[in-house]
């Protein structure tokens, strides 16, 4: 799916924003390779221009900051959406979940800190079983959180977030690693912030994701993920 959205940005012409990437955008074909749906929302966008202007569509969960406020659609606002796609795919989680009756929690801020500590099993989707492999569990995060980034600027292209998922540049990827951003970091209290997560990882439990109610679609992620996640690039 990396591959087509990178396709859009920048071998299409004119270049098309999607605005709307998200899970039940993506379908399986009869070899569990992904393909993009629901052109609804997608805008084109005219030669020399780096966004567009337009009224906030799309979906909750999966909107860019900058998009949500201020309605300027860019190819890195799917490349935030691409983001939270991967943690979906990678945790089986919600995009995000209300904590209480004004506060919600996004997939990026609950799996953020447990990076910042390590703790890349804790991220996995327990359906799996333990059946994936490691490394690329990890890449697949990291990479994740770098789309997802508030500032648009910090953010890749879909360029080289498909080179980074191939695992073709590897200095690269050790620079995200070592970036700041997913140094530990310690709460005011002195308590790790992964521990002020557990509560919300023991909350999701208690929902049941979307994806699990079509048994087809999720053992097809499943495959698509230990096949050394090719549908994604």
């Amino acid at each position: 799916m990396g591959r087509r959205l990178r396709y859009l940005h920048q071998q299409a012409t004119p270049h098309i924003i999607h605005r709307d990437i998200k899970s039940s955008n993506v379908l399986l074909d009869s070899d569990f390779k992904a393909r993009i749906a629901d052109f609804g929302f997608a805008k084109l966008i005219p030669d020399g221009a780096t966004h567009v202007t337009t009224k906030v569509m799309g979906t909750r969960g999966y909107l860019a900051p900058e998009y949500a406020m201020l309605g300027k659609a860019k190819a890195s606002c799917d490349v935030y959406s691409f983001g939270v796609l991967l943690l979906e795919l990678a945790s089986g989680r919600r995009p995000a979940k209300m904590l209480n009756s004004t506060v919600r929690r996004s997939i990026v801020d609950w799996a953020l800190p447990l990076v910042c500590e390590k703790k890349f099993s804790e991220i996995a989707d327990p359906r799996l079983n333990g059946n994936y492999v490691e490394e690329e569990l990890k890449r697949v995060v990291l990479v994740a959180l770098m789309c997802a980034q508030d500032l648009p600027e910090k953010r890749p292209t879909m360029l080289d977030v498909v080179e980074l998922l191939k695992g073709e540049s590897k200095d690269k990827f050790s620079h995200i690693e070592n970036s700041d951003m997913f140094r530990s970091r310690l709460a005011a209290d002195g308590t790790s912030v992964a521990e002020d997560s557990l509560d919300y990882i023991s909350d999701e439990n208690k929902f049941e994701h979307p994806l699990r109610k079509n048994a087809s679609c999720f053992f097809g992620i499943v495959a698509i993920f230990k096949s050394r996640l090719q549908a994604l690039f």
